[in-house]
């Protein structure tokens, strides 16, 4: 279980507390206006919610600062969420700081330098999604891993494809690639060695980013 104090109790931060208080993480939120304190509490426990200035060392430490995991600066003024996330890092050590950027201007601002290990720009996140999509056709990214060395994907096995009728052990997949599952006529099949792939099959893998494309080549019209 880890302590996390979140700074701003928006739809972000609310959002965001009520998904770790689910997985059972304890959470402080901090937020500056009354109206939102309100709302807030309707939402969370009442001694989750702090009404104060985030950026104030008095009330950080009133969150208990000193034995916290993960600190998350998401309020809608970027400059508060750096002041937070220097406060944090460098005052108080707490070993990760997470910053949410409102302008993808400011972008640049927050790094480690500035104690943001992670900083959450919707802007930049949302034109790799974009990227990602136009880049790879009709395979959908479900989720990253290692730090986004590695996804797991959805491809349809066009009809055209040159795999078609053949089995695992005869395609020859990228190195770091891994088929986990074929969804055929909605049946979750697992795949073994003698599995034949067929036409409108819905494959899940795990494959390297590098070798994106290299799946998309198999599993795509082979034209």
């Amino acid at each position: 279980m880890m302590k996390v104090i979140i700074v701003g109790g928006g739809q972000v931060g609310a959002y965001l507390a009520s998904l770790l208080m689910e997985r059972g993480h304890k959470v402080q939120v901090i937020e500056a206006k009354e109206l939102r304190i309100n709302i807030l509490k309707k939402s969370l426990p009442e001694d989750a919610v702090i009404h104060g200035n985030g950026a104030a060392p008095e009330v950080l430490e009133s969150a208990g600062i000193r034995n916290t995991d993960v600190v998350a600066a998401v309020t809608g003024a970027d400059e508060t969420n750096l002041v937070i996330a220097t406060l944090a890092r460098l005052e108080y050590g707490v070993p990760r700081v997470v910053g949410r950027v409102n302008n993808p201007k400011n972008a640049w601002l927050f790094t480690p330098v500035m104690g943001v290990d992670a900083a959450l720009n919707q802007a930049d996140l949302m034109a790799r999604l974009v990227a990602e999509e136009m880049s790879m056709g009709d395979m959908m990214t479900l989720l990253k891993l290692h730090g986004g060395k590695y996804s797991l994907v959805e491809r349809m096995v066009e009809p055209t494809s040159l795999i078609i009728g053949k089995s695992l052990r005869e395609i020859k997949l990228p190195l770091e690639c891994v088929l986990v599952a074929v969804i055929r006529d909605s049946k979750l099949l697992i795949p073994r060695g003698d599995t034949l792939l067929m036409a409108n099959d819905k494959v899940i893998a795990i494959t390297h980013f590098d070798q994106l494309q290299s799946l998309e080549d198999i599993l795509g019209a082979g034209l």
